[in-house]
């Protein structure tokens, strides 16, 4: 799976990337993480965008996109990738969408992440002041007059992109102001009617923490029930012996006859009465 994660700051991206990262075994790719990497590894890409940097310029979305090329192509991101910070803007996104084609790959999604921003605005600054009320340190980019700047940012450059994505029948909007795991569902509800399959190893976890299904109930309580006629019929057989022995052949047969009758009812009595003691201890649990 390929999916971009689009909505403002503090409507949970992160929180759901990392969870979709683990549930379907693919790579969460940060633009800035893979800029600091490609400088550090010394690739043509790294170094140009180490010169820019260094000059205090932005690095061009060329070298973003040439960037994001040399990673997708490593081995891990294999099974699909979710791009975090990128893209930005709708010419990134055109750049994104000639990336793929060129390497014949697609985009399975955008997910947008739609939130209150007031509500956003509300949580900053409760957080803030009792983080203050508590003497503890709040950060400079924590703030209600940053977060306000930054959602304003992101109308202006990233908002259009909802428009560009929707055009394309790529879009899907979730409400970001459900609980974590509401999302998170909602969004895998989501990627499965888009076709997303989940590893073997998550489903083989899935299927052990499911609960055992009634019919594997019903072979236990049979086998149990069997288990208990068995013994009960050794026993019975024990008790034939010692009715016959001592008495004359024809006593004997006559005898044995008897006892089978009997011996039979007897093994079919406690294999049902077994049997219901069984299914009766199954239903309390």
């Amino acid at each position: 799976m390929r999916i971009i994660l689009l909505g403002p700051p503090g409507s949970g991206k992160g929180t759901q990337a990392q969870l979709l990262v683990q549930r379907y075994d693919i790579v969460q790719l940060s633009t800035g993480e893979m800029l600091r990497a490609a400088v550090a590894a010394g690739t043509p890409v790294g170094l140009k965008a180490k010169e820019i940097m260094a000059s205090g310029g932005l690095v061009p979305d060329d070298v973003v996109v040439g960037i994001i090329s040399d990673r997708i192509d490593q081995p891990d991101a294999r099974n699909g990738f979710i791009l975090d910070g990128f893209p930005r803007t709708v010419p990134q996104a055109e750049a994104l969408d000639d990336l793929l084609k060129h390497k014949h790959l697609k985009l399975d999604a955008v997910i947008e992440l739609r939130v209150n921003e007031s509500a956003l605005l509300n949580r900053v600054e409760t957080r803030v002041a009792q983080m203050r009320e508590r003497g503890e340190e709040v950060r400079v980019d924590d703030t209600p007059e940053v977060l306000s700047k930054r959602l304003a940012s992101y109308r202006s450059q990233t908002e259009p992109l909802i428009h560009y994505y929707s055009e394309r029948r790529k879009l899907s909007t979730i409400d970001g102001m459900m609980a974590i795991d509401e999302v998170t569902r909602a969004i895998h509800r989501q990627l499965l009617a888009l076709g997303a399959v989940e590893p073997k190893t998550h489903a083989r976890s899935a299927a052990k923490a499911a609960p055992a299904k009634t019919g594997a109930k019903k072979t236990k309580a049979a086998k149990t029930a069997k288990k208990a006629a068995k013994s009960t019929k050794k026993a019975a057989r024990k008790a034939t012996k010692q009715a016959v022995k001592g008495a004359k052949k024809p006593a004997k047969r006559a005898a044995k006859k008897v006892v089978k009758k009997t011996v039979k009812k007897a093994v079919k009595k406690g294999a049902k009465k077994t049997a219901k003691k069984v299914t009766k201890k199954r239903a309390k649990r």
